[in-house]
């Protein structure tokens, strides 16, 4: 048996909770930007994906105004950084609002590391920062979807293997419902079955 939730009868509010608890586990994107004064700003966002391979465009959504996005619109510029589990607190810490004058770097502890190609820095501490252009900015009602262009990544040695990231050393984390986030867990690798080892009512 189901319970049904109808969004006309539902408000808003418990339906972004419904969504954001069973659309899971959500990677992070953790953003930097910089301001045109010159002040870095560093947050989590939740709404995370790659839109795109050729060209490789990331996209995150800035739910309501905040300072990532005013400064992105300002820059046309940001990095992605991998948000890690053993920097679980610090990710946290910088989801605070701050005021627009203070750097999450500073209040969170975090080493600023410089980009090759874009003027806002990576987190030093992150094994990994996808280094990014806007490509487009979406307004979607309450909610504002950027699309960056990825001109440059960077990779701790720690974490490859050859040129692959090692997902048991990358250790991302993840957001999950209300308060809970989640960690890597269990592995399992499976190969996708190709039509050809489907019984032959089956293929095409």
């Amino acid at each position: 048996m189901r319970r049904e939730f109808n969004k006309a009868e539902t408000s808003a509010s418990a339906f972004y909770r419904l969504l954001t608890a069973t659309v899971v586990p959500r990677p992070i994107a953790w953003v930097c930007s910089r301001s045109a004064a010159g002040v870095d700003n560093l947050a989590p966002h939740s709404f995370y994906t790659v839109a795109s391979v050729n060209p490789p465009i990331i996209q995150f959504t800035s739910v309501g105004e905040k300072d990532t996005l005013r400064n992105i619109r300002a820059t046309g510029e940001f990095t992605v950084n991998l948000a890690p589990e053993e920097l679980f607190e610090q990710v946290n810490a910088t989801g605070t609002a701050f005021t627009e004058s203070i750097s999450e770097f500073d209040a969170a502890g975090l080493t600023r590391e410089p980009s090759l190609t874009v003027r806002a820095p990576r987190v030093g501490e992150s094994p990994v920062a996808l280094e990014c252009r806007v490509h487009r900015i979406l307004p979607m009602g309450d909610c504002t979807l950027v699309f960056g262009e990825v001109v440059h990544v960077a990779v701790s040695e720690e974490v490859l293997d050859g040129v692959h990231p090692r997902i048991d050393l990358l250790r991302p984390l993840s957001r999950l419902g209300l308060d809970e986030w989640g960690t890597m867990g269990q592995i399992r690798r499976i190969k996708r079955i190709r039509v050809d080892d489907w019984p032959g009512h089956f293929r095409p």
